[in-house]
């Protein structure tokens, strides 16, 4: 018997592609304003947190407020670039396909902002797996790694944390969800990343349908 009455999923990096495309456009934003870094290693810092606590610390190394053009010029490359660029994460589709056919209910709790969401579960092709049921870090006072969001996300949807098994691709998500006193799977391609994952607490796959095993 399956242990599990609701999957929360990630979106960013787990239902889309979108963290690599993010990260490479903020790297050469701030680049051009004299902070030098990588995509890769504002994948690694940034990854699974609110986009409130990024630009804050994007604030911080630049060492005062940062250009008034630099949020909107910033933003609006990244719009035309999902519109451009962005797709499912790989499998995905067949992995929700396969949920609603065996009836296990499913949500998404994300650091992204529901306009993003929209934006990019709807280029995707994925929205209307999660309609009615998509939270946000704006909902709650602290988003991940604090539990909050996901407490929220399962409390909203009638389950209880334990009976909850989340989808992360983040270290501060894995955190969040283990705060939460829920059980995570870490979805991962990346070798560095895997056993950071590990370490905080998920069970770590690299093929989507594989989740179906930790039911």
């Amino acid at each position: 018997m399956s242990s599990t009455d609701l999957i929360i999923f990630d979106c960013d990096g787990v239902l889309v592609d979108s963290e690599s495309i993010v990260c490479r456009i903020l790297a050469e934003e701030m680049n051009k304003l004299g902070m030098a870094t990588t995509a890769e290693e504002l994948d690694e810092q940034f990854s699974g947190r609110p986009a409130r606590d990024c630009l804050l610390e994007i604030e911080k190394r630049f060492g005062g407020p940062l250009p008034d053009n630099y949020f909107g010029n910033t933003e609006r490359r990244i719009r035309e670039a999902f519109h451009a660029e962005l797709e499912p994460i790989a499998g995905i589709e067949g992995l929700l396909d396969h949920l609603q056919q065996i009836g296990m209910r499913s949500c998404v709790a994300s650091s992204g902002s529901h306009q993003k969401m929209q934006l990019t579960l709807n280029k995707t092709g994925l929205y209307d797996y999660f309609d009615g049921r998509i939270f946000s870090a704006e909902d709650v006072s602290r988003g991940k790694p604090w539990p909050e969001l996901f407490l929220h996300a399962a409390t909203s949807m009638g389950v209880k944390p334990e009976r909850c098994l989340v989808v992360e691709d983040s270290n501060a998500g894995v955190e969040a969800a283990v705060a939460a006193g829920m059980r995570v799977v870490g979805y991962s391609t990346h070798s560095q990343r895997a056993p950071q994952l590990e370490q905080r607490g998920a069970r770590v796959v690299s093929d989507m349908m594989a989740v179906l095993n930790f039911l």
